[in-house]
């Protein structure tokens, strides 16, 4: 029994030196990553982990506006290639909402119409519409305003000019590494380390701002931080009177947060549900207006939901953008296939949450599940005609 007691003081010691060597090259973040995500028996981030988190709560309104539900609600089954894909890649919420009136709802795994999950990058399109809040309220001044005018640490270099619509249309030019996967990448230590702020504070700029887009995460949370500093409010707060009070959410949300009471993940993690998250793709499909009051500036929201750069047609500012059958599509987009979808034409609005996704094969935007969600949507609407 010495060899086996040997082993086991071994390996002891060897888990004690990882440990430490984690912490002397400040990559102990790893240690949570490792507890919240393997331990749960996931590789990657997933819809339930906010309970692992430390949250800020968006409060919901005091008076609920509830969807409301079609006479022809779920009389038309979704297609079978529809339920393949759904029972395939774990989709727990799929919504059609047709003319302002939910025409088909469906939940799996469990989940109901209140059930939460993570919004991840989704919460990118709500961030950028508090930008636009942000100067409709003269609170910042234009998509110009340089960055360097909250944070003076960004006046020198490459960055002296980046603005916070660089930030909103993912042009900033900084050194961000958006990779998921790799334990080591910055955007893996934004997700579980504890201090965001000197994170973010500590980019440099390597590309000139504002001359073309790469998708970096790290955009949305320095402009979050920007918002912050200009309205003088916590993020969750200021969403939840611009947004989830006045579009009447029947939920209150939870926003993930780098410690208690700290700094929210901006670029991802709001916990909510379908109906309440679908209300964001509603916003944006009546050009900023709710029941009659003018929410969001209509330039603004169309300016968004336009490619800024003639090269890069599938974004805006915090809008995904595509086209399908020769109609115009906008979407909020998050990890592992977070979807709500916007087809104005059609006055169409379609979510998906779930536990994966399809890649394209093609390597587009577009994930090849969110092609079959257009396609299956809208032979399930030719049944009702």
């Amino acid at each position: 029994m010495n060899w086996l007691k040997k082993l086991v003081l071994g390996i002891f010691g060897l888990l004690i030196s990882i440990v430490i060597l984690l912490y002397i090259f400040k990559a102990d973040y790893l240690l949570k990553a490792v507890r919240v995500v393997y331990f749960n028996g996931h590789k990657t981030a997933f819809l339930e982990d906010y309970n692992y988190f430390d949250n800020a709560v968006i409060e919901k309104s005091t008076v609920a506006q509830p969807w409301s539900i079609s006479r022809n609600c779920n009389q038309i089954k979704a297609t079978a290639t529809l339920e393949d894909l759904h029972k395939e890649i774990g989709t727990v919420a799929f919504l059609i909402i047709k003319e302002d009136s939910i025409w088909h709802e469906s939940y799996y795994d469990n989940y109901t119409k209140d059930s939460k999950s993570n919004s991840f990058s989704m919460a990118k399109s709500i961030v950028a519409a508090s930008l636009g809040k942000a100067i409709m309220q003269g609170k910042i001044e234009s998509l110009d305003q340089k960055v360097s005018n909250f944070f003076p640490v960004f006046k020198e270099g490459k960055s002296k000019n980046m603005s916070v619509g660089d930030l909103a249309s993912m042009a900033s030019g900084l050194d961000w590494n958006e990779s998921y996967l790799n334990p080591f990448s910055v955007t893996t230590k934004a997700y579980f380390d504890t201090n965001l702020s000197d994170l973010i504070l500590g980019l440099k700029g390597i590309e000139e701002p504002g001359k073309s887009y790469k998708y970096l995460s790290g955009n949305t949370q320095l402009l979050a931080m920007c918002i912050e500093k200009a309205t003088g409010q916590k993020l969750s707060n200021y969403v939840s009177e611009s947004f989830w009070k006045p579009l009447g959410a029947e939920s209150e949300a939870l926003w993930q947060t780098d410690a208690p009471d700290g700094l929210v993940k901006a670029y991802c993690c709001i916990a909510s549900n379908a109906r309440d998250f679908a209300r964001f793709g509603k916003l944006y499909l009546n050009n900023g207006k709710w029941n009659g009051k003018q929410i969001l500036d209509s330039a603004f929201v169309q300016k968004s939901v336009t490619p800024r750069f003639k090269e890069s047609q599938n974004y805006g500012y915090g809008w995904w953008l595509s086209t399908f059958n020769g109609k115009k599509v906008f979407y909020m987009k998050g990890h592992l296939g977070q979807y709500v979808i916007v087809i104005p034409e059609d006055d169409l609005i379609i979510v998906r949450l779930g536990h994966r996704n399809i890649r394209s094969k093609a390597g587009l935007a577009e994930t090849d599940d969110f092609t079959v969600y257009l396609q299956e949507t809208y032979k399930m609407l030719q049944q009702e005609k």
